[in-house]
């Protein structure tokens, strides 16, 4: 067995590699050859452990996320198993390979979703995870430009910074909401905010919502006007978000939307035609899926036998 730490994974894996690896994990979980089991959640006092799972048919593997999260923060673990044999073949501490993939699956949605023109990117967050959602989005569209909100001045200007160097575009930190959404094509919220964050009045027609910061029905980052204006609803997984897309609650209390109309991105992904509609708002809602933490996993894995990298023990860390 093989085991991976976040050192390892952050030497092997890449964006453009990440986005190929969870755009197929989309096509094929479309297609029937893999499976999903929505995220669960057991609680103690002082702690909650997350568990997601699936199975990746196409792959020969199976495999699990399972990660915990304490007041001093949050820890993260992959295994992956042999379909065949059912042996444990892999165990990656899953941390930044989660960052990754979580941003990847936003820069398939902006692939196939946003407005061909496309080259404006909003941002709320300025966080870890709002790292991954820009960079992926740059490796996916021809974005020159991005405009980053956060609460706290001095973390939004160092994040502009930061990512203007790193991905050698023009990032601003711009002090008030509705200049990360006004006339701008592609809006994302990556927070950790349990309220919306913006007015979706202030969307212009046309542009995509990426909201990948909430996982609980209890949160929600986008407004009941930016659904209400949604003329397509897409999901990474409907059934995953059912469970936990807080930020459809008040629209559904209200009756101005229906899981019915909701379309999964691996349909999207797997249809001939990219499903963009210019006449009004498309939402992306993405909570996370295992099948996405499985692919990456696998490949990251074949990634670490042809440089040679990791332990061949959990023992030895």
């Amino acid at each position: 067995m093989l085991y991976l730490r976040e050192s390892d994974v952050e030497q092997l894996l890449d964006m453009p590699t990440t986005l190929e690896v969870v755009e197929e994990a989309f096509r094929q979980l479309s297609a029937g050859n893999a499976d999903n089991v929505p995220r669960q959640r057991a609680k103690a006092t002082g702690i909650l452990l997350h568990s997601m799972s699936a199975a990746a048919d196409y792959l020969g593997l199976v495999g699990w996320k399972q990660y915990t999260t304490t007041h001093s923060g949050a820890k993260f673990h992959i295994g992956l198993y042999d379909q065949a044999s059912g042996e444990l073949i892999a165990l990656i501490a899953a941390d930044r390979l989660g960052q990754m993939r979580t941003g990847a699956v936003t820069g398939v949605a902006a692939k196939y979703l946003a407005s061909i023109n496309a080259t404006k990117v909003g941002l709320f967050g300025s966080g870890w995870q709002a790292e991954s959602q820009l960079e992926a989005v740059a490796a996916a569209r021809p974005i020159g430009q991005a405009f980053v909100y956060s609460r706290h001045p001095e973390r939004r200007q160092a994040f502009a910074s930061k990512m203007s160097e790193k991905l050698n575009l023009q990032v601003t930190a711009v002090d008030e909401p509705r200049q990360a959404v006004e006339g701008l094509p592609i809006v994302i919220t990556a927070t950790t905010s349990r309220e919306p964050v913006f007015d979706g009045e202030w969307l212009s027609d046309g542009s995509l919502v990426c909201a990948i910061g909430s996982n609980w029905l209890n949160k929600a980052e986008i407004d009941l006007a930016t659904i209400r204006r949604g003329k397509l609803v897409v999901c990474d997984s409907v059934e995953c978000c059912r469970h936990e897309a807080g930020d459809f609650v008040p629209a559904l209390e209200q009756g101005v939307f229906r899981w019915e109309d909701a379309v999964e991105l691996g349909d999207v992904v797997s249809s001939s035609n990219a499903a963009r509609d210019q006449e009004g708002i498309t939402v992306f809602k993405s909570v996370g899926m295992a099948i996405e933490d499985v692919a990456v996993a696998a490949k990251v894995v074949e990634l670490a036998k042809d440089a040679g990298l990791g332990l061949p023990s959990v023992c030895v860390v």
